[in-house]
């Protein structure tokens, strides 16, 4: 079955399709990670995106039901150079194509995933449409002139929960059987309000693995609302699109600043940038893999680091701000970590609960814990 993808610069690519029938429009970018297909399809940060693979063979370990970061698919598009079409893993419970067609995404192999990575790092992060039900570039070119993009928009509403709810679920063994993998969870110290703007659960995983009793919160719940469950910390998670766009969070972080120490993780970080005074920008096309390079300037140590963002803080909208500066991404300078101690707030842009990726930044949600220790104290 044919299938295509349709730049909005005009670049078309053919091949064959795999996963659901249909069409969708989004972002498209591209992931340097070897593995870990599964997480990043389901990371809530991926919405409206279409996810290209720089890895040739995507798909020759399966898919479980346990790798996945959220309660669905939230990538509006796959591509691959090669699908496996026969999996073998002692994990495995499914094909990937079996996995996408599933879940309503569709996916598009045997283009040249070189040709498309290194077009979108020399144009940038372009708009696209991936079809499996059209390939008339006419008529995909009228239906991509409807997508309006990520830039100034709000799309954290669409991937956000509607209600609370408590998570109290620890990190994973994978090296047990299923139904016997859950590691211990110590008891819990310290309370946590998590804004959901598309959380992953591992961040969730590890705040309780590191005693926190956890309760997750839509991203458009109010100060008021937040203080009122006396929290001894708050956490701001990932999500999509354009930071500056998520007004009604920024405007919260603004209020909640000094009053409750506060962790972020991508756009969370981002938001928490924003609500100290700083200004967000788009970059390029973005640090989406699991092997970013990133200096923590308080140990002079070198992380490598799992990314996914397409936006960044401005280092220049925080110099005259009461903000240290604690990373940098060693690729292109960019800002990676912040921290405030008069108001008790510290952030990074790239995911230390990785999923997938290294483990090297998990020292994080220490320093969280940490944090709250000293507030409690």
């Amino acid at each position: 079955m044919r299938a295509a993808l349709l730049l909005e610069d005009g670049t078309y690519f053919a091949g064959r399709a795999f996963g659901a029938r249909g069409q969708r429009c989004g972002e498209v970018v591209f992931n340097t990670s070897l593995s870990g297909y599964q997480e990043i399809l389901t990371d809530p940060s991926y919405h409206e995106q279409i996810v290209t693979m720089t890895y040739p063979l995507i798909g020759n370990y399966g898919t479980n039901p346990e790798d996945g970061e959220s309660r669905k698919l939230f990538a509006a598009g796959f591509v691959v150079k090669e699908n496996c079409p026969y999996p073998s893993n002692w994990r495995n419970g499914g094909t990937l194509a079996d996995y996408l067609q599933q879940r309503g995404v569709v996916g598009i192999e045997g283009i040249d995933t070189r040709r498309l990575v290194r077009h979108i790092r020399t144009q940038g992060a372009l708009r696209g449409i991936i079809s499996s039900t059209e390939t008339d570039t006419q008529k995909l070119a009228e239906k991509l002139r409807e997508y309006p993009g990520l830039v100034g928009r709000d799309i954290v509403k669409d991937v956000t929960v509607d209600r609370p709810y408590e998570w109290n679920q620890g990190v994973i063994d994978v090296s047990q059987p299923a139904g016997a993998h859950r590691t211990g969870i110590p008891p819990a110290r310290h309370k946590i309000v998590a804004f959901d703007f598309g959380i992953k659960h591992n961040i969730l995983r590890l705040l309780v693995s590191h005693g926190c009793q956890v309760t997750v919160v839509p991203a458009q719940t109010t100060a008021a609302q937040v203080l009122a469950r006396k929290p001894d910390g708050v956490f701001l998670s990932n999500g999509p699109g354009d930071p500056a766009a998520v007004t009604c969070a920024i405007d919260t972080v603004k209020i909640l600043l000094g009053q409750v120490p506060i962790f972020g993780i991508c756009l969370g970080h981002q938001i928490l940038g924003l609500a100290l005074g700083g200004r967000t920008y788009k970059l390029k096309f973005g640090h989406r893999g699991a092997n970013h390079p990133v200096k923590n300037l308080d140990t002079g140590r070198i992380e490598i680091t799992s990314q996914n963002h397409g936006f960044c803080v401005d280092l220049d909208s925080l110099a005259d701000k009461d903000v240290q500066l604690t990373h940098m991404n060693l690729n292109d300078n960019t800002l990676e970590g912040l921290r405030c101690d008069r108001l008790q707030a510290f952030s990074v842009q790239y995911h230390p609960e990785a999923s997938p990726g290294p483990h090297d930044s998990q020292y994080l949600f220490q320093n969280f814990i940490r944090l709250m220790d000293t507030r409690a104290a």
